[in-house]
């Protein structure tokens, strides 16, 4: 692995506290690079159950944590932000009102606060994206202008991943189907080839990975450590073969990238022949992507020896002693590690890596009954009608 990344640093608590199980290290430089990009970071981890709001706060990385059962995908919208988890999404909008009521006074610049919760069930919600009705493939626009698909502007998409296929919300039942692959004869909640990733260009859905082209439950497990593929949405075919557990498909300048988890690798795939190139390898199972200019931030996960991680590369390339957990920010120009924040003993598996741009220091709020119960967020022709002192007050 190719590194130039700066020397780590330590954002746990001082020598005289209790050691944090969240503890985690990060090279000095990883809080000038979100710094740079007027960013925050969101982390998701369904094995320690936590978002993990990774914030620059004066030269260093703060790590907040918000508890939820199994968060696994994000979606970040338009002052609003979706989390799925083990049975349910929640969803959240910024409501920067409220940014004064919380501690320290004046050092936050976003607060998401808690709208709806929809359940759907136990469907191993993967990744999710906010897409607009005008950017619906072609190949989908007839079922909404059959009204197949109802509410579509703006919604909400998600693997499906024990169901085979991409979902909406639909506010009377668990979930609505909109797409699957070719190759799955039918609506069963059997997990049949691991659809996982989900990639947009242009703002609508473009392309997905699953670990297997196999239509029987489970099936993809039989052929883990080559069977992965990808498909294009548009023509509902499999335009590369052969890939090792393959998570996070972005098109990004002009590429095709996605993560090769099984291989511990970032890369992209030439769409004319099918073939992965790889342009870094990690210590890690590779799984959550998000792209910005040169700069790829990728999760990583130490993964233990269980039925699925077991004879893939990685596990067979690294012991679990060496394969480490955290966000590893690479140079795509280069392929090497610019940058890491690595959690060291709570944290050893990510799922979803997302950036919040033009937000530096945001909260969430979603077990502080208190707090929620007093924030109020009303249309703008009720607050007319609100004295002016309460609206200061948040």
């Amino acid at each position: 692995m190719s590194s130039d990344a700066a020397p780590p640093t330590n954002d746990a608590p001082a020598a005289d506290a209790a050691p944090s199980p969240l503890r985690s290290v990060h090279t000095t430089n990883f809080p000038a690079i979100l710094d740079q990009l007027n960013s925050s970071l969101l982390v998701t981890t369904y094995q320690a159950g936590k978002l993990v709001v990774v914030r620059s706060d004066g030269g260093v990385i703060n790590t907040h944590f918000r508890a939820f059962n199994k968060p696994m995908g994000m979606a970040v919208g338009r002052g609003r932000l979706a989390i799925g988890t083990a049975v349910d999404v929640w969803e959240f909008r910024n409501v920067p009102a409220v940014c004064a009521k919380l501690d320290p006074p004046g050092k936050h610049d976003a607060c998401y606060l808690p709208r709806s919760a929809h359940v759907t069930g136990d469907v191993q919600i993967h990744e999710m994206a906010y897409v607009s009705r005008s950017r619906v493939s072609p190949t989908l626009e007839p079922r909404v202008r059959r009204g197949e698909l109802a509410h579509v502007d703006d919604e909400l998409w998600f693997v499906n991943t024990r169901f085979s296929c991409l979902a909406t919300h639909d506010p009377d039942h668990s979930f609505a189907p909109v797409w699957r692959p070719k190759f799955i004869s039918q609506l069963t909640p059997d997990d049949r080839c691991h659809l996982n990733g989900l990639g947009l260009v242009g703002g609508r859905p473009r392309w997905v990975t699953a670990l297997g082209e196999t239509d029987t439950s489970g099936g993809w497990r039989e052929n883990k450590k080559s069977g992965g593929i990808l498909i294009d949405m548009d023509t509902n075919e499999i335009v590369a073969h052969g890939l090792s557990m393959p998570h996070s498909p972005r098109w990004h300048a002009g590429r095709l990238w996605l993560l090769e988890s099984g291989t511990g690798s970032l890369g992209h795939v030439d769409l004319a022949s099918g073939r992965y190139e790889t342009v870094v390898k990690l210590d890690g199972f590779t799984r959550g992507l998000e792209m910005v200019g040169n700069l790829a931030f990728v999760g990583l996960s130490q993964v233990r020896e269980t039925a699925v991680f077991s004879g893939i590369q990685i596990t067979e390339r690294l012991q679990e002693t060496e394969r480490t957990c955290g966000v590893w920010v690479i140079d795509i120009q280069r392929g090497q590690v610019v940058a890491f924040l690595k959690f060291e003993e709570a944290v050893q598996e990510i799922f979803a890596v997302c950036l919040l741009p033009g937000i530096r220091f945001p909260d969430l709020i979603n077990d502080n009954a208190e707090f929620v119960g007093s924030s109020f967020v009303l249309p703008d022709d009720a607050l007319r009608d609100v004295p002016a002192e309460l609206r200061a007050n948040g």
